[in-house]
C-alpha cells in the first residue's frame, strides 16, 4: 500500500501534463461542490487521436493525482477508448480504498474527461 501512497503523493508534487493547451479541440471544467475540487482539462485531438493533453485545477491529493494519472492514461488513445475508461481503471490505478467523499474527488477528471469527448463528439456530428 505505501507505493500507492507514494505514485499518489508523486502525481499530486509533480502533475504529468499541467497547465491549459491553446488552441484545444476539447476543453470543459467542472466542480465538486461538496469538497471544493475543481478541474479544467483540454485536449488536442488530431487523426481521431488524443495527441496531447492539459489540465489544471484545485484540489485535494487524489484529485490532483488521478487527473495527472488519467492524462498519462489517455495519449494516444482515440476518442472512444478514452470514453470507455470506467470508474475501476482510475481506482485501480490510484490502487487505494476510498469512502463516498473521496470517491467524487478520485472520479473528478474522469467526469470532465468524458464531458468534454462527448461533447466534441457532438460538436463534429453537427458539423458533418
Amino acid at each position: 500500500m505505501d507505493l500507492y501512497h507514494e505514485d499518489i503523493l508523486d502525481h499530486y508534487s509533480h502533475p504529468r501534463h499541467w497547465g491549459i493547451l491553446s488552441p484545444a479541440d476539447i476543453d470543459h471544467e467542472e466542480s465538486n461542490p461538496l469538497c471544493g475540487d475543481r478541474l479544467r482539462l483540454t485536449m488536442q485531438v488530431k487523426d481521431g487521436k488524443i495527441a496531447n493533453i492539459g489540465w489544471e485545477g484545485d484540489g485535494c491529493a487524489i484529485s490532483k493525482a488521478s487527473a495527472s494519472m488519467l492524462g498519462e492514461m489517455l495519449i494516444g488513445k482515440t476518442l472512444e477508448e478514452a470514453r470507455a475508461i470506467r470508474k475501476e481503471d482510475i481506482l485501480e490505478r490510484l490502487g487505494i480504498d476510498l469512502g463516498p467523499v473521496r470517491l467524487k474527488c478520485a472520479l473528478l477528471s474522469l467526469k470532465v474527461m468524458k464531458v468534454g469527448a462527448y461533447g466534441l463528439a457532438h460538436w463534429n456530428e453537427a458539423e458533418r
